[in-house]
């Protein structure tokens, strides 16, 4: 993957992933697959991240979300609590995991922040399907 930093290991999908349940927003997700770029922001060091990240990998894999199609950005935590890495200031990271969907020339057309009230999945879903 170009432009690519690592892999978040929190990324790798959740093997107990119920697809099933997701089948709407699976759908959405499968039809932009191929004309958006995920970009992930997230460390392997954080619980949210740990929580969050696996389903959201399961949930891509499961709407053949092509691996070139999601760009990971390993952040880490600053001694004063900010977080670094690559991509962070020029998109505004403070809380991780984030997820910025964008078109292939930059416009974003979603952003999933760590303290939303549903899986992300579910939130960039509902957020894509009104573009």
């Amino acid at each position: 993957m170009s432009g690519q930093e690592g892999r978040l290991e929190t990324m790798r999908p959740n093997p107990v992933f119920t697809a099933d349940a997701y089948e709407e927003e699976l759908a959405v997700l499968r039809e932009h697959a191929d004309r958006v770029v995920f970009r992930v922001w997230g460390g392997d060091w954080c619980s949210d991240c740990r929580q969050q990240l696996p389903d959201f990998g399961a949930a891509l894999a499961a709407a053949d979300v092509p691996d070139e199609r999601v760009v990971h950005y390993p952040v880490e935590k600053a001694e004063d609590g900010s977080k670094v890495g690559p991509g962070v200031e020029e998109y505004g990271i403070e809380l991780i995991p984030t997820v910025v969907v964008e078109t292939d020339d930059g416009e974003e057309l979603a952003r999933f922040v760590e303290e939303a009230d549903r899986p992300i999945a579910v939130f960039l879903a509902e957020a894509l399907a009104d573009e």
